[in-house]
């Protein structure tokens, strides 16, 4: 196991290493002169940025100070995302290269005229047969001769880059200015606040008088040393303006500790719903001190579901641990939560990761409300994330049970989406009996 994890970790620097190459050789060696003061500060940035990144990673699991960390944060996780979209726009600007040097080479083909012939000489004039008063009288007949003013020697041509530094400095200035316009706009995104989502789910069981019943879920707010006070605040005003019936939150609320986010966490207290709000961990609040997490959520009035449920009105409303949490003896007890009840009564499970449909199919669950995907985050990680997750993103059916995933209402990482904006979504249960 030891082995395995080293070759990973050996095969991700190798990975970062080698793009971290190509980027510099195609956005600074090649288009800046040697020694030049654009090529060192460049070839320190490519240093720098890196090692940032490198820090910011490993500040939160080494005990660096939670200041510390805000300061790395910024620069270290947007360098992350601008290297991604970097790396992105100068693989196609590999096809564009050879098809814009090919045309440069034809225009200057087709702009070079043959150079226009110069007039004859005039002939000089014909010598006087010798006259008398000899010599002497010649000269002072010979017509004079107008002095033929210098021709100015030509002005030394102008030197311009050569073809190949063009096509490699506007390869360059396009991806870059590509990719920043992408990660600007994802942070904009994740900023800005999650927006509403709404989606109608039919529950055979549900009983008629619970149609259009209204369930706030969001998840994967990621609280962190940089998304903070502002972003909860957003994130709860958001959610209370949907009226919702119920609050959900399915996992992942911090990257950090209570002491370091309690106040961080703090506008948790301003959620409204009519039957209140619900809690389940995600994999992050196991990196995070989960137990400490789940005592200061309730501090907060919200109802943690530990591997248990709540049998309402309408429906049994279970929540389970996530499977983060095997490793301290936490993880999801499905028996627990949903062993021995009524199964003609209609239930909604929460649970923070996807994967654990199956067991929520062999228990008759009727729908499982989870997140963690992020809906990939950032293009393409949405095909990554398909290969670990039944669904990415949205509404899917898996046998009799109906599983939900919402995008989530934070980033982790770089506060950057892309393809995959922040979401709070209202499900609304309708009764097909209704």
């Amino acid at each position: 196991m030891v082995v395995l994890f080293v070759l990973i970790a050996l095969a991700v620097v190798g990975l970062l290493v080698g793009v971290h190459w190509y980027v510099w050789r195609r956005l600074v060696r090649d288009t800046t002169a040697p020694g030049g003061r654009a090529r060192r500060t460049g070839t320190a940035a490519a240093f720098a940025l890196p090692l940032i990144s490198v820090g910011t990673l490993v500040a939160g699991r080494t005990g660096v100070p939670f200041p510390v960390q805000r300061v790395l944060a910024w620069p270290g996780y947007l360098w992350l995302a601008l290297l991604l979209y970097l790396t992105l726009a100068l693989l196609v600007g590999e096809a564009v290269r050879p098809l814009l040097g090919a045309w440069l080479k034809r225009r200057a083909t087709a702009g070079t005229a043959p150079a226009p012939a110069s007039p004859p000489a005039p002939a000089p004039a014909p010598v006087p047969a010798a006259a008398p008063g000899g010599a002497a009288a010649m000269a002072a007949e010979a017509p004079e001769v107008p002095e033929v003013p210098e021709t100015p020697a030509s002005p030394e041509p102008v030197r311009t880059p050569s073809r190949r530094l063009f096509v490699a400095r506007t390869v360059a200035v396009g991806a870059t200015a590509a990719a920043a316009g992408t990660v600007g706009y994802g942070t904009y995104t994740v900023l800005r606040g999650p927006r509403v989502k709404r989606v109608t789910v039919p529950l055979a069981k549900l009983p008629r008088r619970a149609h259009g019943f209204r369930i706030a879920v969001v998840s994967d707010i990621h609280l962190g040393p940089v998304l903070g006070r502002s972003h909860t605040r957003r994130v709860v005003e958001t959610i209370n303006r949907t009226n919702p019936d119920l609050i959900a939150v399915v996992g992942d609320l911090v990257d950090g500790s209570v002491a370091d986010l309690g106040l961080a966490a703090e506008p948790l207290r301003g959620l409204r719903s009519r039957l209140g709000s619900f809690f389940v961990t995600g994999n992050h609040e196991y990196f995070s001190g989960a137990r400490q997490w789940v005592d200061h959520v309730r501090e907060l009035g919200v109802r943690p579901l530990e591997n248990e449920r709540v049998e309402l009105p309408w429906f049994d409303l279970a929540g389970v641990d996530d499977v983060a949490g095997e490793d301290e003896g936490r993880g999801p007890d499905f028996e627990r939560a949903l062993g021995g009840r009524d199964r003609a009564r209609a239930s909604v499970l929460l649970a923070h990761q996807p994967v654990v449909i199956d067991d929520a199919v062999e228990r008759g669950v009727d729908l499982q409300l989870s997140g963690h995907t992020h809906g990939g985050q950032l293009w393409p990680g949405n095909y990554v994330a398909e290969l670990a997750n039944p669904t990415v993103a949205g509404l899917e059916r898996y046998g009799d049970t109906q599983l939900y995933v919402t995008r989530g209402a934070g980033a982790w990482g770089p506060p950057v989406r892309v393809g995959a904006p922040p979401d709070v979504t209202v499900v609304e249960l309708a009764s097909t009996r209704a």
